[in-house]
Parts: structure tokens; C-alpha cells; sequence
């Protein structure tokens, strides 16, 4: 009989550990599996501004010195990108405020124009 009431205790105590296990999915969602936007609003991302690019050859970059000019693909006068995460999702042109660097977004890639370029 002491065996059976060890065998008992265990399940009971396994039956906890379930109840713990089911409450971390709730974090993220409810039982229709939709995200909890709380969640979802606080993941970091990572904005950033690209002015224009090019392509070099290894024997060009290594001649690159202090004041050495690198000429980029775009236009003067042409509107930079906005990346987050490394993909374009606005335009804009670039902004002083408070003596720092910005960007006043002139045009926000539509999600569909942005799927195209995956």
C-alpha cells in the first residue's frame, strides 16, 4: 500500500507541473492562439537610415584613407530608405532636431510592395 500512495503523491505533483506549463502560452496568447499585442509591441527592432550604397573591389577598399570619397548609387536630392530589421518600409529625407539627425518619412511602403521584394 505505501507504494501506491508514492505513486499517488507523484502524479499529483506532475499534474502541478502541467498547470505551470499551460499558464506560459497564455503570456502570448489566448486559447485561439492570437498574439497578445503587449507582447508582441514590446520585441525590439532595429531602424535604420541608408543613405545610398555601392559596390567595391577589396583592392579599392584597402586604398580608402582618411577623406577619401566613396561615391553612392543614389542622387543627391533623391529620399533615403528607412529600414527596420534590415527591409525598407519608408522614404524620407533627412531632418535637423534639437541638433541631431532625423528623418521626416515622405512615403511608407505598403506591405503589399514590401512582400514583392522578398
Amino acid at each position: 500500500m505505501a507504494e501506491e500512495e508514492t505513486q499517488d503523491t507523484e502524479v499529483d505533483e506532475n499534474s502541478g507541473d502541467q498547470n505551470t506549463e499551460d499558464e506560459a502560452p497564455k503570456a502570448l496568447g489566448d486559447d485561439s492562439g492570437k498574439i497578445n499585442p503587449e507582447v508582441l509591441q514590446s520585441i525590439p527592432v532595429t531602424i535604420s537610415v541608408e543613405v545610398g550604397k555601392t559596390s567595391l573591389k577589396i583592392r579599392d577598399l584597402l586604398r580608402l584613407t582618411q577623406g577619401s570619397v566613396v561615391e553612392l548609387e543614389r542622387l543627391a536630392g533623391e529620399p533615403l530608405d528607412l529600414l527596420v530589421n534590415n527591409t525598407v518600409v519608408a522614404q524620407g529625407e533627412v531632418v535637423l532636431v534639437n541638433d541631431r539627425y532625423g528623418i521626416r518619412l515622405t512615403r511608407v511602403i505598403s506591405a503589399e510592395e514590401r512582400m514583392k521584394t522578398l
